[in-house]
């Protein structure tokens, strides 16, 4: 296994990025507040969870309220589940909601009216440029449309909103353009294109294969870490437009060593395992253009509505991203794969909204599994005297920084491999040739995710 290390003035912004990561990340308390004891009016207060255990806790409330439940989010600040609750004649469900320490808000839309007025949009204003997801903090739809839904388009789109009914849904205006995040360049190529690896795993027939976007995979069939360089990986199944925007692309050498972790400059973070998405936590998103960057989920099951198709079932966020972040992974602070990169509108410096694949539902569709020795490239990354290029996009931009005073994109990622090439390069590194090719080909990425 080859060995790349950070030039000495990369490491030290690497080193000040990460202590931005852990600045921005605050760890959630590890345990739930205990209830045992306290009286009943204390055992109906809302519990201080993990973001982690708000995401079981809100699965368990969906099953357990059936048509009363009514969606839910995280809230960052009190740390509890908010969970939305369309009581009727029952109002035995509000009470088994707080006894399971939710914090429980009644609201007026069920789910399944707001799931309608989604298929109302889906087949009355399915306009390029336009997107919509169900947000649970204001119990609405949340109806977007670009810069370029003007003129008859607009109108066709504020109608239909209207036509839903008052409080049902809110329409705002991005200054962007939606499209997907995908640019010639450097990190991971194919055909021209540029794009980032989003999570490592193992394939259904055990081969090691890694996930990306996929509007990347239909791009083209073979994937390099290098400009212009030999083929690493193959796509084997990819999907775009439709439902969804993932790729599974697997390793040409089978002996490909595919660490599952992500890496952060200086330092790799071990993902262990795929979980949803929860509206209001936060999540941190690598890619080969802008680096590390950071924000909140804003809303789940989000349909898009590309120049290229309609793509259904993703995640809205508003972390920012650029052309080259595409597949990049979305991910959080205690190791849990959320998301791949898909596109959305802005970037990383007037900001916008950006949408991700959901990492479960690439994983069922493709078979695979998330796994392989996590510690398989951590050595790869301690700081040192050589990394990819001089330009180490991972360490540029830890915490949403951009890139140690030049923006991420612009120096980590387009500079040698930046933190995408960590896509390709990461689980490259562990096939023992050193994939990335030589050090000027790599960035600090070797033998883990981007």
């Amino acid at each position: 296994m080859s060995h790349k290390r950070i030039p000495k003035r990369r490491a030290a912004m690497a080193a000040g990025g990460v202590v931005a990561l852990g600045a921005a990340a605050i760890l959630l308390p590890n345990a739930n507040a205990s209830q045992d004891g306290a009286s009943s009016d204390a055992a109906a207060a809302p519990r201080t969870l993990k973001a982690a255990d708000a995401s079981d806790l809100a699965s368990q409330l969906a099953g357990m309220l059936g048509d009363a439940f009514a969606g839910s989010y995280y809230d960052t600040g009190e740390q509890q589940l908010v969970v939305n609750v369309v009581p009727g004649d029952n109002n035995q469900v509000i009470v088994e909601a707080k006894k399971a320490g939710a914090d429980v808000r009644e609201v007026d839309n069920s789910m399944g009216e707001l799931r309608g007025g989604a298929s109302t949009l889906k087949s009355e204003a399915t306009i390029p440029g336009t997107s919509w997801a169900i947000d649970p903090r204001t119990n609405k739809i949340l109806v977007t449309a670009d810069s370029t839904v003007t003129g008859e388009k607009w109108d066709k789109l504020e109608s239909t909103v209207q036509g839903l009914g008052s409080g049902m849904a809110t329409l705002e205006k991005s200054a962007g353009t939606f499209r997907t995040f995908v640019s010639g360049g450097d990190a991971i190529f194919g055909g021209g294109a540029r794009c980032s690896l989003g999570f490592n795993v193992t394939a259904g027939d055990g081969s090691p294969a890694f996930l990306t976007a996929g509007h990347c995979g239909v791009a083209t069939e073979q994937w390099s870490d290098a400009q212009d360089g030999a083929p690493i990986g193959t796509v084997d199944q990819a999907v775009f437009p439709g439902e969804g925007d993932f790729a599974l692309v697997k390793y040409d050498d089978p002996a490909t060593e595919a660490p599952s972790e992500v890496n952060l400059g200086d330092q790799t973070l071990a993902i262990g395992q795929a979980a949803e998405a929860t509206v209001g936590q936060q999540v941190f998103r690598m890619g080969s253009t802008t680096g590390l960057a950071d924000g909140q989920v804003l809303g789940l099951d989000a349909t898009v509505n590309y120049p290229e198709g309609t793509v259904t079932g993703l995640i809205q966020t508003d972390v920012c991203a650029e052309p080259g972040d595409s597949g990049g992974s979305l991910f959080t602070q205690d190791g849990q794969a959320i998301g791949l990169t898909s596109g959305g509108s802005g970037d990383c410096t007037v900001g916008g909204e950006t949408f991700f694949q959901p990492v479960t539902t690439a994983l069922e569709a493709v078979g695979a599994t998330l796994g392989g020795d996590a510690a398989g490239g951590a050595g790869d990354q301690a700081g040192g005297e050589e990394a990819g290029g001089e330009e180490a996009g991972g360490g540029d931009a830890v915490g949403g920084e951009e890139a140690g005073g030049e923006q991420a994109g612009g120096d980590a990622g387009a500079g040698d491999a930046g933190a995408g090439d960590a896509g390709a390069g990461d689980a490259g590194d562990g096939t023992g040739s050193g994939v990335g090719g030589s050090d000027d080909e790599t960035g600090a990425h070797d033998g883990s995710t981007g």
